[in-house]
C-alpha cells in the first residue's frame, strides 16, 4: 500500500460546491480520492506531452536506419 500524506488546498467555493456535489451523488468517493485522482491524471498528462514533445525531435530517418541495422544484424 502507497503512504499517503495529507496537504492542505485552497480552492474556490464554486468548484468545491461542484465536487461536494458529485461526491453527494456518489459519483466520486470522497473529495479527498477525486482531487488525488485529479492531480494524477494532469501528472500523467503532462508526462505523455512530454514525452510526445521528446519524440518529435527524433530524426524519423535516423531512427528507422538504427533499427533496420538492428534487423540486419539479427538476420546475419
Amino acid at each position: 500500500m502507497m503512504s499517503t500524506t495529507k496537504v492542505a488546498i485552497t480552492i474556490d467555493e464554486k468548484t468545491l460546491m461542484r465536487l461536494d456535489r458529485m461526491v453527494a451523488a456518489r459519483k466520486l468517493p470522497s473529495r479527498s480520492r477525486a482531487i488525488q485522482d485529479a492531480v494524477e491524471e494532469k501528472l500523467n498528462r503532462m508526462e505523455k506531452d512530454r514525452l510526445a514533445r521528446e519524440c518529435c525531435k527524433l530524426d524519423v530517418e535516423f531512427e528507422k536506419a538504427m533499427a533496420e541495422e538492428g534487423m540486419v544484424e539479427i538476420y546475419v
